[in-house]
């Protein structure tokens, strides 16, 4: 058994099936990649996972250490361990750094939060008490967001589009702070459509119209990348190129 697996899970939006009747296994440490096409259902597998508001009316259901998540709220999985990195993390008017990060640490040290800084490449005397607001660069708030997960030590953590509005550089101390979550004995999961971030891990998904369509190692999925489309049954499937 996987630390979370998912069974012939489902969830309608607006009368469309987002994702249905999923079947995955996460293993415990590892490294996880879920790609695909824009609209695949990449981060609503996230916020499913999550169980945030208006993505908690599923079909199926979601094991984590062989419990059940389907009755119980974001609050409670957190507790659990579970966790997510937001596409565009939030920005909070009156909030420090520091606040930020020790409001969800586990061990609440100024020390901490210092390290978890220097960790994702951010000077703590510099940062730790700037304001968690539109003053932040997308890639200082990418960090610092990635820095609070660190202190926090969940065991699983998700990201979504880990590279999204950051610079290269910014992008290797992501990849780093990803290494040492893997090394903490985190289970991580990489919601992406990038190449570059798929090979961070080491397995993946490839997931189209709510569907699992391929699954494997990273070499297996990487063809994805290279023709925009692998063979599927998904309906929509154009007979040269296209995803």
């Amino acid at each position: 058994m996987g630390v979370l697996e998912t069974r012939n899970l489902s969830l309608k939006l607006n009368g469309k099936n987002i994702l249905d009747k999923l079947n995955i296994d996460l293993w415990q440490g590892h490294v996880h990649a879920v790609v695909g096409p824009n609209g695949a259902g990449k981060s609503t597998l996230a916020y499913t996972i999550m169980g945030l508001d208006g993505y908690r009316n599923i079909e199926g259901d979601i094991f984590f250490n062989g419990v059940s998540l389907k009755n119980k709220g974001v609050a409670e999985r957190a507790k659990m361990g579970i966790t997510l990195g937001w596409q565009e993390p939030a920005r909070y008017e009156g909030l420090t750094v520091k606040q930020f990060i020790i409001a969800s640490a586990k061990e609440k040290k100024v020390e901490t939060v210092e390290e978890v800084l220097s960790k994702v490449g951010l000077n703590p005397e510099e940062y730790i008490n700037r304001a968690v607001d539109k003053t932040l660069s997308g890639g200082e708030r990418k960090k610092i967001e990635l820095a609070s997960i660190l202190a926090m030590q969940p065991s699983f953590v998700m990201l979504d589009e880990p590279d999204s509005g950051i610079d290269v550089a910014s992008l290797e101390k992501i990849f780093e702070g990803i290494k040492l979550l893997k090394n903490y004995g985190a289970t991580v999961v990489l919601i992406t459509h990038s190449l570059t971030v798929m090979k961070q891990a080491e397995h993946a998904f490839l997931l189209c119209g709510g569907k699992i369509v391929e699954k494997g190692s990273i070499s297996k999925i990487e063809p994805y990348f290279e023709k925009e489309c692998l063979p599927c049954e998904h309906k929509n499937i154009p007979d040269k190129g296209g995803s």
